[in-house]
C-alpha cells in the first residue's frame, strides 16, 4: 500500500468517525413539551428558528417557542 492510499484510508476513516459524533439533546419548548433531537439543533439567523433533522426530514421550531435546550451525555 503506498503512502497515498495510506493518507486517503486515514482520511476517510477520520471522516467517518467525526460523523458518527453526534449530540443528541433535548428541547424544552415554553408550553411545558419536551423534543428528543439526534442532533444539537442550529438557529437560523434569517427565519428566526432553530433547525434539526428528523427521519430525514428538517424540521424547525421558532426560537420564541424554545424555553432551553440541553444536551443529552
Amino acid at each position: 500500500m503506498s503512502l497515498k492510499h495510506l493518507t486517503l484510508a486515514l482520511a476517510v476513516t477520520g471522516f467517518g468517525v467525526l460523523a458518527g459524533c453526534s449530540s443528541p439533546s433535548v428541547v424544552h419548548k415554553s408550553d411545558g413539551s419536551q423534543v428528543i433531537t439526534p442532533d444539537e439543533p442550529q438557529y437560523n439567523k434569517k427565519s428566526g428558528m432553530y433547525e434539526y433533522d428528523q427521519d430525514g426530514r428538517k424540521v424547525q421550531i421558532n426560537k420564541d417557542d424554545i424555553k432551553s435546550i440541553e444536551q443529552i451525555n
